[in-house]
């Protein structure tokens, strides 16, 4: 959603100072055809969780992140609780003893095409009510009449942005057909990073970190350090 944001910005010119995009596995054909699964994967989700570790437990038991220490800080930001309404960030530091309820200390082995992994038979929801401490921090099932919106016409977009642009994928088979022939004729920089899943930026903080300065050097938006 954020790359889509950033696309529709460049392309209307509404941020007349700006000098580049760069946009995290984000590819119109392939978020299309999410769409059209996207209600099951949200009615398949918990809805509540006992603990932030056990809503930790869950990002990386389902493959939506598959670094556990980025799970740690993204996750929460996810979630609120339940009977303050305030976001579970609020009441982070975890003590030792909450710390240690996670089980988990390596991320799963999903496949790379795949956007989101069943979860595994051994992470449990909470089951009674006493229990059901967080839930999520918004709705995006309600959201759903803006979806196809946000993605249709994108790659066209992102091409024509007369800025340069650096495309970050998960994996070369997210590649859409204009998207393959505007990276063959140099319209933007593309950059695959292996062993990801979705969130890319997640899971390989400093491999993306070092492709961004890549292209901010190669673009002259910044100066290597000597």
């Amino acid at each position: 959603m954020g790359g889509a944001i950033a696309v529709h910005c460049g392309f209307m010119n509404l941020i007349p100072s700006l000098v580049g995009i760069i946009v995290i596995d984000v590819v119109e054909g392939t978020a299309l055809e999410a769409l059209q699964s996207m209600q099951s994967f949200l009615r398949s989700r918990p809805n509540t969780f006992k603990s932030i570790p056990n809503a930790i437990e869950y990002c990386v038991r389902s493959g939506q992140i598959r670094n556990i220490e980025s799970a740690k800080v993204s996750m929460p930001g996810q979630i609120i609780n339940c009977e303050t309404k305030k976001l579970a960030t609020s009441e982070l530091p975890l003590s030792p003893n909450e710390a240690m309820e996670t089980t988990i200390t390596n991320p799963l082995s999903i496949p790379e095409d795949a956007e989101e992994a069943p979860v595994e038979d051994n992470f449990t929801a909470p089951a009674d009510v006493s229990s059901k401490r967080y839930t999520w921090r918004i709705d995006l099932s309600r959201s759903e009449r803006f979806w196809t919106g946000w993605f249709e016409n994108l790659s066209d977009k992102f091409l024509d942005v007369p800025i340069p642009k650096l495309l970050i994928l998960a994996g070369i088979d997210n590649l859409d057909k204009k998207l393959t022939v505007g990276q063959m004729q140099g319209k933007f920089q593309l950059s695959v990073l292996a062993l990801t899943g979705h969130a890319v930026q997640e899971d390989q903080p400093h491999q993306v970190a070092e492709t961004l300065a890549s292209y901010l050097i190669r673009n002259r938006f910044a100066a290597a350090k000597s």
